[in-house]
């Protein structure tokens, strides 16, 4: 009966050790990190829509997708695709590990709907993107001239 006490506290701990050990990879898995660039808004023609462009990067190794967006300024912050140039509001925009995902004109974008107010040049609207893993990002978003690109640098 020691003997087999022993074998089950040895059993035992062998388990123990196994499960901390792959809760500890599972742990390690980097949470993905995004950082932002080029945030703009053209200034709105009106209080009804206003788009969002940006280039959201991931470093990581793990993949993420965009969920959502929150702003003061509106309530109604729609992540939307382009494709064959017609715009639809989706659930969600996959951001690849250590690659990017490209918000701007012509393409994907966030889609302001209903504005509160209506943004001049020179203002800076605050947004906030939530992720699938990662940590909630704050956006300050430059308002820009109406005909504003950025330009398609990858530079950073």
């Amino acid at each position: 009966m020691n003997a087999r006490t022993t074998r089950t506290i040895a059993a035992a701990l062998s388990l123990t050790a196994a499960l901390a050990i792959s809760g500890c990879s599972s742990e390690d898995a980097a949470k993905p990190e995004m950082t932002v660039s080029g945030a703009f808004m053209p200034q709105p023609v009106n209080d009804k829509m206003a788009g969002a462009f940006m280039v959201i990067k991931n470093d990581s190794k793990t993949a993420d997708k965009l969920l959502s967006a929150t702003s003061p300024l509106s309530d109604d912050l729609q992540i939307h695709e382009t494709k064959d140039q017609k715009m639809q509001q989706v659930q969600s925009m996959d951001v690849p590990a250590n690659g990017e995902l490209k918000l701007e004109r012509g393409g994907n974008h966030i889609m302001f709907m209903g504005l509160k107010s209506t943004p001049k040049v020179g203002d800076k609207i605050t947004i906030e993107l939530r992720f699938e893993k990662a940590d909630p990002v704050k956006v300050e978003l430059d308002v820009k001239e109406r005909t504003y690109n950025a330009q398609n640098s990858t530079a950073h």
